[in-house]
């Protein structure tokens, strides 16, 4: 049986050292390497070509995004001859785990309805703060067939040309919403039981963070603006607990101290299930009781992501990054 092609696409933008462990934990097991820069000051542009990679430079006339990134990447490996059969992608700030490549590939050979295959991801330094904590518990999802899945994947080549790769406008979740049309396209979404990625989130201060949950609010909206069943939940409880809840809290302040107080009480009830179902899963009570602070509080970061999406789409703006780091 003749070995199957990989090929891998790294982007990035000012990850440095983590760039050049990033390529380097690929050698060996990815026949070709593409790093696509976003306008990097830090010398990761040379770093990425002493280290053996084609390096696509982003044109800076249009809004960066990783979708568009990572399609150029892609747009790198068609004069490839014999073309790759599977194409890794991984952010510069991500190193592979030894072996992941081989594994994917394999499954992706014994199961042709699976368009995508993921692993697990997982924090370098997960105790530098509760917010690279969080990320770490984030990454840990459920195995086998799955909605979606973050931008750390392997796809059939084939199937990303044809359905045209990942959309350029969306600036944050495109790599959701490439797994709807994944999907919709009658393939599988499959996570193995594996570590796949180590991560570097370096996410130190309340302001990163608070970032990060717009960024996030902003993917909601606009995929759930693409894909109405997708993200229904998320976007719910953005509504609900970050402008709903808050207009009729204020309104009872004012008018109704029981309206008021049953606001409160909805907060403080949501809060104790979002403890408890995380101290189900294993957390300390102490993790889970932070956790849930700041998820609670997310919602008001994911509401100014979601509005500014709406308003972005409004005026006919451009859909820029929202950066964290």
């Amino acid at each position: 049986m003749t070995q199957s092609i990989i090929s891998a696409v790294v982007i990035g933008r000012n990850e440095g050292q983590r760039l050049v462990n990033c390529l380097a934990s690929m050698q060996g097991e990815a026949s070709r390497l593409v790093y696509v820069d976003s306008g990097s000051t830090d010398g990761s542009v040379d770093a990425a070509r002493e280290a053996g990679a084609q390096v696509v430079l982003l044109d800076t006339s249009e809004p960066f995004s990783a979708a568009r990134a990572r399609n150029a990447g892609f747009a790198a490996l068609t004069t490839d001859l014999p073309p790759p059969d599977y194409v890794q992608f991984v952010d510069g700030d991500c190193t592979l785990e030894p072996g992941w490549l081989t594994h994917a590939a394999r499954a992706l050979d014994a199961t042709p309805d699976i368009g995508i295959i993921t692993g697990w991801r997982a924090e370098i330094d997960p105790h530098a703060s509760i917010y690279n904590e969080m990320c770490d518990y984030e990454w840990h999802r459920p195995v086998g067939d799955i909605d979606a899945c973050g931008g750390d994947m392997m796809v059939r080549r084939d199937l990303f040309a044809r359905l045209g790769g990942f959309n350029p406008k969306v600036i944050a979740s495109e790599d959701e919403e490439f797994c709807v049309r994944v999907r919709d396209a009658g393939f599988r979404v499959n996570r193995l039981p594996l570590p796949m990625t180590h991560h570097d989130a370096a996410m130190h201060s309340f302001a990163q963070w608070w970032q990060r949950a717009v960024r996030s609010g902003h993917g909601f909206a606009q995929v759930g603006d693409l894909h109405p069943g997708h993200f229904i939940k998320e976007r719910r409880r953005v509504w609900l607990f970050g402008a709903v809840l808050p207009f009729l809290g204020i309104v009872g302040a004012v008018l109704s101290w029981p309206l008021f107080l049953a606001v409160l009480a909805i907060y403080a009830l949501s809060y104790g299930r979002t403890v408890k179902g995380l101290h189900d899963v294993g957390l300390p009570l102490a993790t889970a009781m932070r956790h849930s602070v700041l998820l609670f509080l997310s919602k008001f970061p994911n509401l100014i992501g979601a509005m500014r999406y709406h308003k972005r789409k409004r005026r006919g703006w451009d859909m820029e990054i929202i950066e964290y780091k």
